[in-house]
């Protein structure tokens, strides 16, 4: 007989008192030391979304009994692969909270050796916490993995770690991977905001001597960095670009910054592409708005 199986009333009693803490989350904090022991239990036998609601709350409430049980649901196999996700999402989350993560440091970086390929993408996700060092050697290891999902998930996790170090080995890493794997490294580069004016350069660079496919994608990230009115003149010299999407993407820039007068936007609304047309006229009824 499974170990899982417990007595209905008793199974009812369980789940019952756990959508009352659910309901009451304050009623946890009151009653700490039965409500944490009895949360546990039910994480063990209610459904899905109870579940993932039990994982909501503890890792709020007890990180530190909330995450070998987070470990055992992201190994098993039996369970559901949406709650393997998220039980290796939420041991992102509360790894930087925990008072010793370092046995589950050890249990992860282990994992990345297993053979199946999504304990040790679980696993990599997991290890993804801001100032997880000792994760830092494991997770480079992962960018040169022959599976292209175990390296995507690496770079997601290196970035994580908030670890500015870890640019230059991204840069590098660009200069000799693949499309997929660039468009990745890329698109986790402007979290870096200590490295704003270098991860700019890395980006016009990109766009003007990279991969033409990636141009509207390094396009669409400049706009996550600050200082906007630098971009200023690279966005008026792609208003005649032939994609229409970067036409009236830097169209829409322009028009924010108010570095387009009404008369230049009035040309667009010839444009052939609808999206174009869309941005030239929000930049003249803003402007009619401003003026009446």
């Amino acid at each position: 007989m499974s170990s899982r199986v417990v007595p209905f009333n008793a199974r009812e009693r369980i789940l019952s008192q756990a959508r009352t803490y659910i309901s009451d989350p304050a009623l946890v904090l009151s009653e700490r030391e039965r409500a944490v022991p009895l949360l546990l239990r039910a994480l063990k036998i209610g459904d899905p979304k109870l579940r993932q609601e039990i994982i909501l709350l503890l890792g709020s409430f007890a990180k530190e009994d909330i995450y070998w049980p987070l470990y055992g649901i992201m190994r098993d196999p039996e369970e559901p692969d949406e709650l393997r996700d998220q039980a290796a999402i939420y041991l992102s989350v509360i790894g930087p909270f925990l008072d010793d993560p370092q046995a589950l440091t050890k249990k992860l970086i282990a994992d990345l050796k297993d053979p199946d390929t999504d304990i040790r993408v679980r696993a990599i996700i997991a290890l993804g916490w801001e100032g997880n060092r000792r994760a830092i050697l494991s997770l480079i290891e992962c960018l040169y993995d022959p599976d292209e999902e175990i390296q995507e998930v690496a770079v997601n996790a290196l970035c994580n770690l908030k670890d500015s170090r870890v640019i230059e080995l991204l840069i590098d890493r660009m200069g000799r991977c693949s499309i997929g794997q660039k468009r990745n490294i890329l698109f986790n580069l402007w979290r870096f905001r200590d490295r704003q004016e270098e991860v700019t350069e890395i980006y016009r660079r990109e766009f003007d001597q990279g991969d033409p496919s990636l141009r509207l994608d390094i396009l669409i990230l400049l706009g996550q960095l600050d200082n906007q009115t630098g971009h200023r003149e690279l966005y008026r010299s792609l208003l005649k670009d032939p994609n229409p999407k970067i036409r009236a993407l830097v169209l829409e820039r322009l028009g924010n910054m108010k570095a387009i007068e009404t008369e230049e936007a009035l040309a667009f609304l010839d444009d052939p592409s609808m999206e174009v047309k869309r941005a030239a006229i929000g930049i003249i009824q803003n402007s009619k708005k401003e003026n009446d």
